[in-house]
């Protein structure tokens, strides 16, 4: 299947999104900020070796580096403008500046349904 990177600062959503993806056959890692997205992405500092994710989950509101801008950063980069993202929040408002960035394939709010991710990744990720 494909690797994910789920980016979420709450521990137990990523538990959650965790065992659901792994259960599905797909491999993930996880980062609890945008700052270590980017890392993990080789977008902030360059590493032009990191293995790219074939989709990324994130969170809005995290410290450090918030969702919405660690989505334009990626959006911004070369190397990861066509990593296609879900973005999860507890906020509708980011919901507009969100959706029409070209990498954000979809916007869920929380709670979420686990079925609705399912659905997304059947119809984003390569087969």
């Amino acid at each position: 299947m494909s690797h994910i990177l789920i980016v979420e600062d709450e521990q137990d959503v990523v538990a959650m999104l965790q065992f659901m993806l792994e259960k599905d056959g797909h491999s993930v890692s996880t980062a609890a900020n945008g700052v270590q997205a980017l890392a993990i992405l080789g977008v902030q500092p360059p590493n032009p070796e990191a293995t790219l994710p074939a989709l990324i989950l994130m969170d809005i509101m995290m410290p450090e580096l918030n969702g919405q801008e660690t989505c334009l950063r990626l959006a911004g980069s070369p190397r990861t403008k066509a990593v296609p993202i879900i973005v999860l929040s507890g906020r509708c408002e980011t919901r507009g500046a969100l959706t029409k960035m070209p990498n954000v394939v979809a916007f869920l709010t929380k709670p979420f349904d686990p079925k609705k991710i399912r659905d997304i990744l059947a119809k984003t990720l390569p087969r």
